[in-house]
């Protein structure tokens, strides 16, 4: 009997992603696995037990983890689950480690090889492990079809013999891969459409999809990008100059999607209570990062809040899941992809080379021990009440913040050479 994959059913009733595919599992048994998959892993994807099991896979009960070697899930597991994992297992998932110290140290008491997805990196060789790439591609997405359900009227411009529907504006704020996503939706479905990024690659990006750049494009934007192609801190004089440019364009919007996340720190604010006042009653705004605090002033974290002057702010969790068909198809590759590196193709089993710089750079815990530089005092737990930060760099401003709590300017932090290997190092929008 061969190695066996445990995809189980995620508990969480916010989650209804599942972390494998029929085809996954197809590949998974070429690979030499045994895979067994928890009774209605997929239900909530669109992918019934029977699916599974033509695939290849036997279907199973949550208990079968304990035989397990690798397990695959979307959330890291709780503290329940762990009970069952069998010491030595290799669990790979979307680990959400920064802040969550306890969380991290039992992994590391359960004794499991624990890897965390989202910190793979942007390499050539990893393009199809890239779980935050693939997930933040459907929130994009998803985000231009919330704004368009909750804005109640057309999105194309309509020329009838009754008179023309103007088409609506729609403002994505952040161009990264899911701010990408969410110009491209809204292109195609007709609405004009700007964004606003202060790195200068994304005006040419912003532009090949047909919306219009918008940013104050002085000499310190030129310079507002790093080799590595990621945004640099803005001076707070830029800053200023952005929200004010900013505050006068939302005002004109019917829709605005904001997706701006730093990894390890709370989203920083780019809609203030003022911007969201001097919108047009009916306008709606999509906050994508609102699970991290919330790009917009006012959002709440799973609810849709109308403002006394009638605009909607949307602040649904888990949009990835919100698509959970489509996102547990890409989820369940990136997964593959990486598993498929940890596997001796000779003897067909999982051979984890430590060395390897994709192990290096997602391994959490390993040997009852948190390994991961970033998170390797997690494992020494705090006294109780007392919250202790993975390291991190200082946000990075993607658009002007529009917080109306100034902050005093870190001179020494952004030199740490230590913090620019961390995963936390490139702040970004979404993905």
């Amino acid at each position: 009997m061969g190695q066996t994959v445990f995809i189980p059913r995620e508990l969480d009733a916010n989650e209804p992603r599942v972390a494998a595919s029929p085809d996954t599992v197809k590949r998974l048994a070429g690979l030499g696995f045994d895979i067994v998959v928890e009774t209605g892993a997929g239900t909530r994807s669109r992918i019934p037990d029977e699916e599974f099991a033509k695939a290849g896979a036997a279907i199973g009960k949550a208990d079968a983890v304990a035989k397990a070697d690798v397990v695959l899930k979307v959330r890291r597991p709780t503290d329940a689950e762990l009970k069952s994992y069998r010491p030595g297992a290799a669990v790979i998932a979307i680990m959400d480690p920064y802040g969550n110290d306890a969380a991290v140290a039992a992994l590391a008491k359960a004794g499991v090889t624990a890897f965390s997805m989202e910190f793979m990196p942007r390499i050539t060789r990893a393009q199809s492990m890239d779980v935050l790439s693939s997930q933040a591609n459907l929130a994009g997405y998803q985000a231009v079809i919330d704004g368009a359900s909750e804005y109640d009227r057309a999105l194309p411009m309509m020329m009838t013999a009754a008179g023309t529907v103007p088409a609506a504006k729609v403002f994505i704020m952040g161009v990264g891969v899911a701010g990408l996503q969410a110009i491209a939706t809204a292109r195609r479905l007709g609405a004009v459409v700007t964004a606003t990024d202060v790195r200068p690659a994304a005006k040419e990006q912003v532009a090949s999809l047909g919306a219009k750049f918008l940013a104050v494009e002085d000499e310190e934007f030129k310079a507002a990008e790093t080799a590595g192609g990621y945004a640099k801190e803005m001076s707070k004089e830029y800053q200023a100059k952005q929200a004010a440019l900013t505050a006068e364009h939302i005002a004109k919007q019917d829709i605005v999607i904001t997706t701006a996340l730093i990894p390890g720190r709370p989203a920083p604010k780019l809609v203030s209570a003022a911007m969201v006042a001097s919108m047009k009653p009916g306008s709606v705004i999509v906050d994508l990062a609102v699970e991290r605090g919330g790009n917009v002033e006012g959002a709440e974290v799973g609810k849709v809040v109308t403002t006394a002057n009638g605009v909607k702010i949307v602040g649904h969790l888990n949009v990835p899941g919100r698509v959970a068909a489509s996102a547990s198809l890409l989820y369940a590759r990136n997964l593959f992809a990486f598993l498929e590196t940890l596997v001796d193709k000779a003897t067909k089993t999982l051979a984890i080379n430590r060395d390897d710089d994709l192990v290096k750079a997602t391994m959490l815990t390993d040997g009852g021990k948190v390994v991961h530089p970033a998170f390797a005092k997690a494992d020494q737990q705090p006294p109780k009440g007392q919250h202790v930060e993975p390291a991190a760099v200082p946000a990075t401003t993607i658009v002007a913040d529009a917080s109306a709590k100034p902050s005093a300017p870190k001179k020494a932090a952004s030199k740490k050479p230590a913090a620019a290997k961390s995963p936390s190092s490139k702040s970004k929008g979404i993905a």
